[in-house]
Parts: C-alpha cells; structure tokens; sequence
C-alpha cells in the first residue's frame, strides 16, 4: 500500500537527497563534488526502491538503514567540506548543504518506526488465526 505514513516520510528523504543533489553543483570538495553527487543519486535511487518495495516491509527497513548509514557518511563529508570552507565576513559562502541529509536521516529513522510498527501488527493478526 503506498497510502501509508511511511512512504510519505520516505518521500521526503527521498526529496531531501534530491535537493542535494540540486545545490551539489556548488559543493566543491578537493576540487570536485563527485562524492556528494553520486551519494546523492544513490539515495534517491535506494529511496525510492524502498518506496516501491511496500509488500516487502524487511527489504524497506534494510534499504532505510542502508540510506540512514549514507547520510551519515555524507554528513561527515559535508562538515569536513564545510569546515575548510573559507568564508567570513568577505566571503559568506556557507550554505545549507548539512541540512538536506539531516531531514533525510530524521524522515527515514521515523519511517523505520512506522514500518516496525506495521511488521508488530501483521504478526499480531497472524497470532490470532
């Protein structure tokens, strides 16, 4: 069922990686954003398989947890980045780049909630037959 909760925080992980991706193009990290960029293609890519995959709650929560432990990676890339960045006063160039994977690990930790709570009730349901 696409109808649940869990997809619509999905699909919000899913548009926070698209949004990355989208102001990647000025993340220049040693000289090329190619890491932001293909982790962010990956996560849009894993996210929607799990979107897709609603019959098969398991294979959400691993692909979830496969999206949460790139974020984190790319989170850690991102405060590296951010944190050689030069700016200042002269130079504000500090972006909103860290906030995109933080909604996504928040959005796909509470989808893995709901998606936990969903395998409890289905099996709660086949106790009782």
């Amino acid at each position: 069922m696409l109808q649940r909760i869990q997809t619509v925080w999905m699909g919000i992980a899913v548009l926070g990686s698209v949004f990355l991706l989208l102001t990647a193009q000025d993340v220049d990290i040693a000289g090329s954003n190619f890491p932001v960029t293909i982790a962010s293609v990956l996560l849009a890519v894993t996210g929607f398989l799990s979107i897709l995959s609603y019959k098969q709650r398991k294979r959400q929560l691993m692909l979830n947890q496969i999206g949460i432990f790139i974020n984190v990676l790319l989170i850690g890339v991102l405060i590296y980045w951010l944190l050689n960045l030069s700016g200042g006063i002269s130079i504000p160039e500090k972006g909103i780049e860290l906030l995109f994977p933080v909604i996504s690990v928040v959005s796909l930790f509470i989808a893995s909630h709901y998606i936990k709570r969903d395998e409890k009730l289905v099996k709660s349901v086949d106790r009782l037959r």
